[in-house]
């Protein structure tokens, strides 16, 4: 455990949790104590008499019964499967050079060493429990299988250098010193059993009389979770805190620095997902090089901010994906678990779901997408019973962007655009339900390529699921709808392109150059039914709103 203070603080907290265990154990014996207690003093003649036979056995069957659903209990909380974080296994042999950088990490701290590494689509890093059989993934090098396994961020390989990597890992890795303390495992093992049991109730394989059995342990769970919740919370600070405190001889100096990293890191992965990986999860297509991008969206937001200036320096240095062997194969696999886990997409690619990558994203995802809004807006218009004006855009014949304008300004104060967006959210509601349900049942790792040394997806059963957008609103749809249309007449007919921007998505590319003045023209239109500074924006573009527009 070594002379820190948050090692000792954990181990006082730890041994709170076991006396929260101890007390449940002595509340369930106390019944059968009292019964023996009777038993024996009605051998020796001390408790005899009518009255005392029936308190005999009537706590007799007391203490049985109790100490059936005590052991009934205790049998549910020990085979419960505890949930397990949703990982890319990273095997030795894919990464030699990143477990040999552990484990001299781990030497240098004078802990064990972790007994497996995994990635998380995730800037975050820390230890994980697999000791339980249901969760365990693999027996760990060297034997070490009671060592916690090492779960590392998968932006941090591809934006961090190998020296800040491991300066990041080092008070990560320090934890293992306080988790190989006795009393720290049962004390963790004990909360995840409670933690586990309490979700039994839910599982839906149980058949009514099961179910009410667990309902019953779910209850005793709670009760014992609540009791020792607190203390497991400062049980985990004083692990953290013995781990930091050990950490400090290790590349201290380095670390501050790297942490500046770790928020950078952030504030572009969840750029990536929301802005430029959401458009394409939704049409049925997932980035299959996240990690790669996020290196482009960091590199484009040094550039527009001051603040950053000076990070993409850094990039000279080596970079820590080089400690894999296939870091394009680790990408992948770390891709497809960032669209299950945050779309719900399913477990392997297939003609509804299938790879993309970046040089293909415009054309394939950005294009897409305004043409499938944009006809979905023509339809919603169809069902209004719109149609087309008079004059060129009739004798056009198709859709077209004057028809949407025009339908738009009809009415004052945005009432025809209140009433499209309702329509419009209706019918994504619909399209949505009417989908075949995603199975996100697993059945065991999944290999990535076929390859049982490289990296496998490894988690709960079935995977949870983080959305990473609350729903969109009507109006914000009819938004997304009408700048869908704006840029299809604006490919179609002034030699527009679609583009990616790292930062912001989908993007319209006029002469070779983004253009970013558009929303606000377009909410005008919707919410102040003016379509004015609209029709300036086209005409300076040189769009030709009555021409019809190629819809998918």
């Amino acid at each position: 455990m070594g002379e820190e203070l948050g090692a000792r603080a954990a181990r006082a907290r730890a041994l709170a949790v076991l006396r929260v265990r101890s007390r449940a154990t002595a509340v369930a014996l106390l019944p059968a104590a009292v019964a023996v207690v009777l038993l024996v003093g009605g051998l020796t003649g001390r408790f005899g008499g009518e009255g005392w036979d029936t308190v005999r056995w009537v706590v007799t069957v007391l203490a049985v019964v109790v100490l059936l659903a005590a052991a009934a209990v205790a049998a549910v909380i020990a085979r419960s499967r505890p949930a397990v974080t949703p990982t890319v296994e990273i095997t030795e042999r894919s990464a030699p050079d990143l477990y040999r950088m552990v484990r001299d990490l781990a030497d240098r701290l004078d802990v064990p060493a972790p007994s497996a590494i995994a990635l998380t689509p995730d800037c975050d890093s820390w230890l994980e429990d697999r000791t339980h059989p249901a969760t365990r993934s693999g027996p760990a090098p060297g034997g070490g299988a009671e060592a916690p396994v090492l779960v590392i961020g998968s932006p941090f390989l591809w934006w961090m250098r190998v020296g800040e990597l491991r300066a990041v890992l080092a008070p990560v890795v320090a934890g293992t010193g306080p988790s190989a303390h006795p009393d720290i495992a049962a004390a963790r093992r004990f909360v995840r059993g409670l933690d586990a049991a309490v979700a039994v109730p839910d599982r839906p394989d149980l058949d009514p009389v099961r179910r009410l059995g667990a309902r019953f342990t779910g209850w005793v769970a709670a009760i014992l979770l609540r009791g020792c919740r607190g203390h497991a919370a400062e049980m985990e600070r004083g692990v953290a805190a013995a781990g930091s405190e050990r950490a400090q001889a290790v590349d201290y100096g380095l670390r501050i620095v790297a942490q500046e990293q770790v928020g950078l890191a952030y504030a572009g992965w969840d750029r990536l997902l929301t802005r430029v990986a959401l458009p394409a999860w939704r049409m049925g297509r997932w980035p299959s090089r996240l990690d790669a991008g996020v290196v482009s969206a960091l590199t484009e937001l040094s550039r527009r901010d001051r603040l950053a200036e000076g990070f993409t320096s850094r990039l000279g240095e080596r970079p820590a994906c080089d400690l894999l062997e296939e870091p394009g194969a680790v990408d992948e696999a770390t891709s497809l678990l960032a669209a299950r886990l945050f779309h719900g997409g399913p477990a392997e690619a297939g003609p509804d779901w299938s790879p993309v990558d970046w040089q293909r994203y415009p054309e394939e995802v950005v294009d897409r997408k305004w043409r499938t809004d944009a006809a979905r807006l023509h339809r919603v218009l169809d069902r209004l019973g719109e149609t087309p004006a008079a004059g060129p855009v009739r004798a056009a014949g198709g859709p077209t962007l004057a028809r949407v304008v025009d339908h738009l300004a009809a009415a004052h104060g945005g009432e025809a655009g209140e009433a499209l967006a309702a329509r419009i959210s209706a019918e994504v509601a619909r399209e949505e339900s009417t989908r075949p349900p995603v199975e996100r049942q697993g059945h065991g790792p999944a290999m990535v390529q076929g390859d049982p040394d490289g990296p496998y997806i490894f988690g709960t059963d079935p995977l949870p699921l983080f959305p990473l957008q609350p729903p969109r609103s009507g109006r914000e749809l009819l938004a997304d709808h009408v700048t869908a249309m704006v840029c299809c007449a604006a490919v179609d007919t002034a030699g527009a392109a679609p583009g990616l921007d790292w930062l912001d998505g989908p993007a319209l590319l006029v002469g070779g150059a983004r253009r970013t003045d558009l929303t606000g023209r377009v909410l005008t239109l919707i919410e102040d039914a003016d379509p004015e500074p609209l029709r300036s924006w086209l005409s300076e573009i040189g769009v030709r709103a009555e021409k019809p527009v190629r819809l998918v």
